[in-house]
C-alpha cells in the first residue's frame, strides 16, 4: 500500500468525475463529517445546491467487542421530517469498509428518504458489506490517500493543527 498525497487539482478532477456521473436533481446533499465536507462543498457548488445537511456519526470501540459489530453513536443527523419523501446525496471523502456511509444511507432510507452514496475513492477489495457499493465514486484505491486539506507534519503522519496566536 502506497501513501499517495492529493494536490487540490487532484481532487478537483475527482469532484468533477463524481459530478459526471450523478444523477441530479436532489433535494438536498448530506456530507457526512469530517471527510466529506470539503467534496460535498465542492459538489454543491457544481450542482448549485443549498440545502445541505450534515451527519456525524461515532464508532465506539467496545471492549471485548469485535469493532465491526460496535452500535453507531449518531452525534449529528438531521431529524426523520426533514428526510422524508427527499432524494438525499450522501457525500464522503473514502468508502473504506463503508460502516459510516451505509450506517448513513440507512438512517436516511428509515426516516423516509431514497438516498444515493457518492465518495471520492472507493477501497472496494476492503468493503465488508456484500450488497452495498458507492453509488458514484471518482476512483478505486487500495493506496493510503492523503486529502489536501488533512494536516500533514515532515514524516508523513497526520498533526494537530496549532492554535493561531491572537493579535491585537
Amino acid at each position: 500500500m502506497q501513501k499517495i498525497y492529493l494536490t487540490w487539482h487532484d481532487v478537483e478532477e475527482l469532484i468533477s468525475k463524481v459530478v459526471m456521473k450523478l444523477n441530479p436533481p436532489y433535494d438536498a446533499l448530506l456530507l457526512v463529517t469530517r471527510g466529506g465536507i470539503i467534496p460535498g462543498g465542492m459538489i454543491a457548488e457544481a450542482l448549485r445546491m443549498k440545502d445541505i445537511l450534515t451527519a456525524s456519526v461515532l464508532f465506539p470501540q467496545d471492549p471485548g467487542v469485535r469493532a465491526e459489530m460496535s452500535w453507531p453513536r449518531f452525534l449529528q443527523f438531521p431529524a426523520d421530517h426533514v428526510l422524508e419523501g427527499k432524494k438525499i446525496l450522501i457525500v464522503d471523502n473514502l468508502w473504506d469498509r463503508g460502516r459510516t456511509i451505509v450506517t448513513v444511507k440507512s438512517r436516511v432510507e428509515s426516516g423516509g428518504g431514497r438516498a444515493e452514496t457518492a465518495v471520492l475513492h472507493w477501497k472496494q477489495s476492503r468493503n465488508i458489506f456484500q450488497d452495498e457499493r458507492p453509488d458514484y465514486f471518482g476512483a478505486l484505491t487500495e493506496d493510503w490517500i492523503y486529502y489536501p486539506w488533512q494536516r500533514i507534519d515532515d514524516s508523513g503522519d497526520m498533526v494537530a493543527a496549532r492554535p493561531v496566536p491572537q493579535l491585537s
